[in-house]
């Protein structure tokens, strides 16, 4: 009889962290196939439904309806009693399309054109070149060329921006401020949300030409054509920078550049602004170690395949160009917020 050796020295890990960041695809590739597919909208419509009606509405076989349903429960968008499904809250404010709030346009711009993208990693790794467009066609990823770009991604960027602003409005004190020129304000989203969160304030929108049309259909939209414009430029090329605002607002703009671009663009801001007037910069930042967290440092490699030089940096980093373009002491305020984590605030003596 052949004895059987038995291994008793099991790590004391286990890989269940490694199953984890494996079939993280597994969630967002189920949650796309729901935006996608509208069964949040269809529901918002329909009201608590069962799996067949749902299978129905989106004319889909059960088995597969079954599968997603489950998927998307478990995740926390769904809700289910009894037989019937419905919308968790969240769901419900920001799935559904034609929502104020619809945040179904960055996951459709994360499906169609980072994670095909992000196959490429290792050949962003390898080149040190983006992946989602291609520097020799066009002069950068926000070209008003980019198809998927003009479709997705300023309406992905309105709602992750509308409540960063909102964040911001509660964290610092407007009460001095005037004017804010919003350097890269895109749609508009930062300048909307702050103006009516302190109706006191005006505000103009700095972006491309293209940019800037976009900008105006949501001011309209909003109300806000006597309180907010838009100026069409370039903050890369542009030398100087429009001038007469108190306030110069770089909100999820410094992490799509290299550093000396960055120093240039505060060198910009630092001459555009009068005595005593502020900047503000909202970015996710890196811990100093530059080890997290996640949300930063991830955001950092999706700048691999989306940008020529872009990077998450930390907040020191940040205070250092601030200081060196003749701020004086910056002041750091943390924020809660999908696209940022921190807002520095510089001061121009």
């Amino acid at each position: 009889m052949v004895e059987r050796s038995v291994q008793t020295d099991l790590p004391g890990e286990t890989p269940i962290l490694l199953m984890q960041l494996t079939t993280g695809f597994w969630s967002f590739k189920s949650f796309a196939a729901a935006v996608e597919l509208e069964l949040f909208t269809q529901l918002s419509l329909q009201g608590p439904s069962t799996l067949q009606e749902v299978a129905s509405v989106l004319e889909l076989e059960e088995r597969p309806t079954d599968l997603l349903l489950a998927a998307c429960a478990s995740l926390g968008l769904l809700e289910k009693t009894g037989d019937r499904y419905r919308n968790a809250t969240v769901a419900e404010e920001f799935l559904v399309v034609g929502r104020p709030y619809y945040f179904g346009g960055f996951v459709r711009y994360c499906d169609q054109r980072e994670y095909p993208a992000w196959h490429r990693v290792v050949e962003a790794l390898r080149t040190n070149k983006p992946t989602t467009w291609d520097p020799k066609v066009q002069d950068s990823p926000f070209a008003a060329e980019d198809p998927v770009m003009m479709a997705l991604f300023w309406e992905a960027m309105h709602s992750i921006s509308t409540f960063t602003a909102r964040s911001l409005g509660d964290a610092h004190d407007f009460a001095e401020s005037r004017r804010i020129l919003d350097v890269g304000g895109g749609s508009g989203a930062f300048t909307i949300e702050l103006c009516r969160r302190h109706p006191h304030l005006t505000a103009t929108v700095f972006d491309l030409p293209h940019v800037c049309g976009i900008a105006k259909g949501k001011i309209t939209e909003a109300g806000l054509g006597d309180t907010v414009d838009t100026t069409s430029g370039n903050f890369l090329s542009d030398d100087p920078l429009p001038d007469g605002y108190d306030v110069i607002l770089l909100s999820m703009i410094l992490h799509d550049w290299d550093e000396e671009t960055n120093r240039q663009i505060l060198d910009k801001c630092y001459a555009a602004l009068p005595p005593g007037g502020a900047l503000i910069v909202c970015e996710l930042e890196l811990n100093p170690e530059r080890t997290g967290p996640p949300a930063a440092a991830l955001m950092g490699m999706n700048m691999l395949i989306e940008t020529t030089g872009g990077k998450n940096y930390s907040q020191t980093e940040y205070e250092t160009w601030l200081v060196d373009a003749g701020f004086e002491h910056p002041s750091h305020i943390p924020l809660e917020a999908a696209g940022a984590n921190g807002a520095l605030i510089a001061v121009k003596a």
